[in-house]
């Protein structure tokens, strides 16, 4: 039975997550201080402990420090208040598995413990240890919103497989971050991920890019080059913006996947190769098949699972999550020490419509930091794009994050009803827009 230490002062809260745990079919002790855990972890061997990042008596991040040291096979998941997510962020990189905001959602804490557990279970089928670097760096990827978890979930449970991913989402939104989430948590992980940006390969140099040439094979091989595919051979290589790719070098491609087997431009001799495939696109490659610039059968290749990356309109719940991430990164950079942002900048950074989604939101916070000259950002120190408009002054912001159709009538009434401005200021194309009003109901007078 998997034993759970609940370190909680907060004793009604504590007894609550005692007898669901229970209820889940875990055996659950709790405690009240870090001096009372100190001493139970001494005593006994725990599975899970979940913490209070502020107890009575020490904070988290020294009670997971003296974890680590005394008990290494304990995984360890943070609870905090909004107000300290960027100190469990700063606990995950120092070892502690997971984060959960409070107040506690009981399905987003089972699936933090399934997600132990199921590590745990690779630790045993794996000799070398499996780490949780794959979430320390992903952390402004996951978050805990439905979207979020939808994400996580998907990602976790395809990882330890060898099935070709297919992930999809605008620019900006973390694809490629996703895919080495899967390599980090995946039996590939301590062989090589290679990503390959398809857009910047030419046609005439995108087969030696991946499968490598001999000498003499073309006017500029000078001497023989290993490719990606031999590069990375029992790891992963990611294919990002794979719908750019030529013609050509799709059909060489597709042979590569069904057989593990590469031929290097100018070469007769064939390589077995053995390499899991992780593509990602922006745009939809069943529009690219129809237009036949894309193979259909290569693309059932890649497609075994697709995963979709939402972009961050669709985040809200875990937009100041992400900001203080960013902040927290932003801090370590530029060797600065700012706390937060003030409740104007809050309201305004979650209904901000990031048509860059995350790498938008990552710069203009970053810019932020270097700027503000205080402790505190305000709307002030935010970049110009985000709060004013081309005339200079201050920009219109949609009000509510997690409510869709208010947006929308919020973007029209602004708009005066172009659909087209509407769908640029929500940051999306006009198709959506006209999904979005036929499902929410909308009809425009």
């Amino acid at each position: 039975m998997t034993k759970v230490l609940v370190i909680e002062d907060d004793m009604a809260f504590g007894l609550m997550l005692r007898t669901w745990l229970k209820k889940q079919g875990f055996e659950a002790d709790g405690v009240a201080s870090g001096a009372e855990a100190m001493k139970r972890i001494g005593n006994n061997r725990y599975d899970i402990v979940l913490s209070d990042l502020r107890l009575p008596d020490t904070d988290g991040i020294t009670l997971l420090e003296w974890i680590r040291h005394k008990s290494p096979d304990s995984e360890v998941i943070m609870m905090t208040s909004y107000a300290g997510v960027d100190t469990a962020v700063a606990a995950i990189k120092l070892g502690a598995f997971d984060y959960l905001q409070k107040p506690v959602n009981p399905e987003i804490l089972n699936e933090k413990i399934t997600a132990v557990l199921a590590a745990r279970k690779m630790k045993k089928d794996n000799p070398e240890p499996v780490t949780s670097d794959a979430i320390a760096d992903l952390s402004f990827v996951m978050g805990n919103g439905e979207a979020s978890r939808k994400l996580y979930n998907q990602l976790r449970v395809v990882a330890p497989t060898n099935m070709s991913v297919l992930i999809m989402g605008e620019s900006g939104t973390g694809k490629e971050y996703a895919a080495r989430f899967i390599h980090n948590n995946s039996k590939r992980k301590d062989y090589p991920f290679i990503a390959v940006d398809c857009g910047a390969l030419s046609r005439e140099l995108g087969a030696s890019e991946l499968f490598g040439h001999v000498k003499g094979a073309f006017t500029s091989a000078v001497s023989d080059k290993k490719g990606v595919f031999e590069t990375a051979d029992h790891g992963t290589v990611f294919l990002d913006e794979i719908g750019n790719l030529s013609y050509e070098v799709q059909v060489q491609l597709l042979r590569a996947i069904q057989e593990r087997i590469i031929r290097p431009v100018g070469s007769m001799k064939e390589i077995s190769v053995d390499v899991r495939i992780i593509a990602a696109t922006n745009e939809n490659l069943q529009d690219a098949i129809r237009e036949n610039r894309f193979r259909e059968d290569l693309y059932h290749r890649i497609n075994e699972l697709a995963v979709y990356v939402p972009p961050l309109r669709e985040r809200g719940d875990d937009i100041m999550t992400f900001a203080s991430v960013f902040l927290q990164d932003a801090n370590r950079e530029l060797e600065k020490n700012i706390k937060g942002f003030d409740k104007e900048t809050e309201k305004w950074l979650c209904a901000y419509g990031w048509s860059g989604n995350l790498r938008q939101m990552k710069n203009a916070i970053k810019r932020a930091v270097l700027f503000c000259p205080g402790e505190i950002i305000s709307l002030s120190d935010l970049p110009d794009e985000l709060t004013k408009d081309k005339s200079g002054e201050q920009s219109f912001v949609l009000s509510d994050p997690n409510d869709e159709k208010k947006r929308i009538l919020e973007a029209l009434a602004h708009t005066g009803n172009n659909k087209s401005k509407a769908a640029k200021l929500l940051g999306i194309d006009r198709k959506t827009l006209y999904n979005k009003l036929s499902q929410y109901e909308i009809e425009l007078s």
